[in-house]
């Protein structure tokens, strides 16, 4: 919702790319949880913010890959077909957007290869299959 990278999506609308929001919450960085106007929005259809987001970026098209360990929110955060945001409630969100991510710059080079690094080697030291399954 901070970093809702709208030119970027222009673009990829153009040219027929998926945009997917691999980080749809922002893990909650910033507040949105808690942020005022997708909380009125929410409580006009009887959502969560959650919901709201997700369903924000559903109806502009953008393919969302929440991320939960906890079965009740991935309930939730299928419920999302069953309400449609109006116009104004998509201004309001889009008028949300700060253009800046709540992890690193997507455009300076030396930050994304220093990500790349980052996540193999956790690849190489994470074992998956010792995790705890909450569900």
């Amino acid at each position: 919702m901070l970093n809702q990278r709208q030119e970027d999506h222009t673009w990829m609308e153009k040219y027929k790319v998926a945009h997917e929001a691999w980080a749809p919450f922002g893990e909650g960085r910033g507040g949105l949880f808690e942020n005022e106007t997708l909380k009125d929005i929410g409580r006009k259809y009887g959502k969560t913010t959650a919901q709201v987001m997700l369903r924000w970026n559903i109806q502009r098209g953008v393919i969302v890959l929440p991320k939960s360990t906890h079965k009740e929110r991935m309930v939730q955060n299928m419920d999302v077909f069953d309400f449609s945001l109006t116009q104004e409630d998509m201004g309001a969100i889009a008028a949300l957007d700060t253009k800046t991510s709540a992890f690193f710059s997507h455009y300076d080079p030396n930050m994304v290869e220093w990500f790349v690094k980052m996540v193999e080697e956790r690849k190489q030291q994470h074992d998956s299959s010792r995790e705890k399954k909450n569900w």
